[in-house]
């Protein structure tokens, strides 16, 4: 059995190994090509060692996009719709997983369909929405039409199902009230679920480019996707601006993702066996 274990050993070392070069190298380039200019980029063979127009590109950002207060409202935007659309669907998903209620699990079932429905479909009914309200332009536009998420709503009922029964309904008879309930007894365990949600939520947010694209119309609103779309041109784009834009970009997903990933596997696991 150890030439079999030895070969099993090489064949998983090896396929580590291209999974990490995978990764690793397209970010390393990133970083590496944030700090060339465009021309440079372009060179044959590309540039491998970091270059000296970093500033440059940044004063570049700065000056074409307002890179500063389009990073701001990315951070508004993601900070806030992380926390509303997590209690939004921390709620849900509590109601779904310990409330008996008739048509519960038809109702949870068209939920689900949103998971299948492209969000391409969606897009002109939420435009008129938006615009019969007048907030085309404004925060809540983005934030408002996602806050109920299928897949936070799925995750989170997954999560609370776990939870023992009885021990809602000893708190119940110790004189516990539904919302102290939810705040204290049901919240406390599911911290490594919310963790994965909040991480979940942030970068969706982060990431979005099409629905800001369609409601933010002034470039001093602009989300980081939206303004380092606006920087490609007809026929001149600095490579070198936006790739430094993407770096920058990544720093944000980068932390959060650190400083909660160590909630996020047993977050998403959570659930998903039963005793």
């Amino acid at each position: 059995m150890r030439p079999a274990r030895r070969r099993h050993a090489i064949l998983l070392t090896s396929s580590l190994a291209i999974t990490l070069a995978a990764v690793v190298i397209p970010l390393y380039w990133l970083i590496i090509a944030s700090t060339h200019s465009s021309r440079e980029i372009f060179d044959s063979p590309p540039p491998l060692l970091p270059g000296g127009h970093l500033a440059e590109n940044l004063d570049t950002l700065q000056r074409t996009a307002s890179f500063g207060r389009v990073v701001l409202n990315s951070t508004l935007i993601a900070a806030i719709y992380t926390l509303c659309a997590g209690a939004v669907c921390t709620l849900a998903g509590y109601g779904f997983a310990k409330y008996r209620f008739r048509g519960r699990e038809a109702l949870f079932g068209l939920l689900m369909l949103g998971l299948v429905i492209p969000v391409q479909v969606t897009l002109i009914p939420l435009f008129k929405l938006m615009a019969q309200l007048e907030w085309l332009n404004t925060y809540q536009a983005v934030v408002m039409p996602n806050l109920a998420l299928p897949f936070g709503i799925f995750l989170m009922r997954q999560s609370m199902a776990a939870l023992p029964d009885e021990l809602l309904d000893s708190a119940r008879m110790d004189g516990c009230g539904e919302l102290r309930l939810f705040w204290k007894v049901v919240l406390p365990p599911m911290r490594p679920a919310l963790a994965a949600l909040a991480i979940f939520l942030f970068l969706y947010q982060w990431n979005d480019f099409i629905w800001p694209l369609i409601v933010l119309r002034d470039s001093q609103s602009f989300t980081i996707p939206v303004a380092l779309a606006a920087l490609q041109g007809l026929n001149n784009t600095d490579y070198g601006a936006i790739l430094t834009g993407t770096a920058v970009a990544a720093v944000p997903m980068a932390v959060v993702f650190l400083v909660l990933q160590r909630h996020f596997v047993s977050g998403l696991l959570a659930g998903a066996v039963k005793e």
